[in-house]
């Protein structure tokens, strides 16, 4: 069954600042994903691979075309989706890991990770157990836990960031370049999560 169908998406960013200079990036993008399957989009740097993914999660709008995604029971076309489904299909459905941690200062890398299942209304003792198991099996230091990400390192700042990814067990998850600032054995501990 497929989970996305991408449909001839077209994306062109206008720079303002460079006197309207039009830069397409995607033209006729299709794709299509069935549940169950890992997808690599794999290319050379400024190919639209970071654009399709922010698209797939309805931070770019499509100049044309269509993202219909599965939720639950009904497929929503994210093109042409009002902003209140496209924050339910993000709260149940698609789940995403940026190439960057962004966080609110002082809040622990241990509430970070916890924060999407809370949302969701699960237990926050059973919220902290999940996201200690995440952390501790992408070699987050537990000494780091009650700290704020803000202070960490790139690659602990990713980690954590990987971690509140897996923390919902999202039908689809988008993942920017996971791996891009960690190190060989952390690398492998991403990647065998992913698996």
């Amino acid at each position: 069954m497929n989970a996305i169908r991408v449909e001839n998406i077209h994306k062109t960013f206008v720079l303002h600042q460079q006197h309207g200079v039009r830069l397409p990036v995607l033209a006729d993008a299709s794709l299509t994903v069935n549940a169950g399957e890992c997808v690599v989009l794999h290319g050379h740097s400024g190919s639209g691979k970071s654009t399709l993914l922010r698209s797939l999660y309805a931070n770019y709008l499509p100049d044309s075309g269509h993202i219909h995604i599965r939720h639950g029971d009904e497929w929503v076309d994210l093109v042409t989706a009002t902003p209140r489904k496209v924050l339910e299909v993000r709260k149940t459905t698609i789940g995403w890991v940026s190439q960057f941690l962004r966080v609110i200062p002082r809040i622990s890398a241990l509430d970070v990770v916890m924060q999407p299942l809370l949302e969701l209304g699960i237990p926050r003792e059973e919220s902290a157990a999940k996201a200690a198991r995440l952390l501790t099996r992408l070699n987050v230091p537990e000494r780091l836990w009650h700290l704020a990400p803000s202070t960490f390192s790139g690659g602990e700042q990713q980690r954590v960031n990987i971690a509140r990814g897996f923390a919902v067990d999202y039908p689809i998850l988008l993942l920017d370049e996971p791996t891009a600032s960690l190190d060989g054995k952390n690398s492998a501990a991403v990647v065998e999560l992913i698996h």
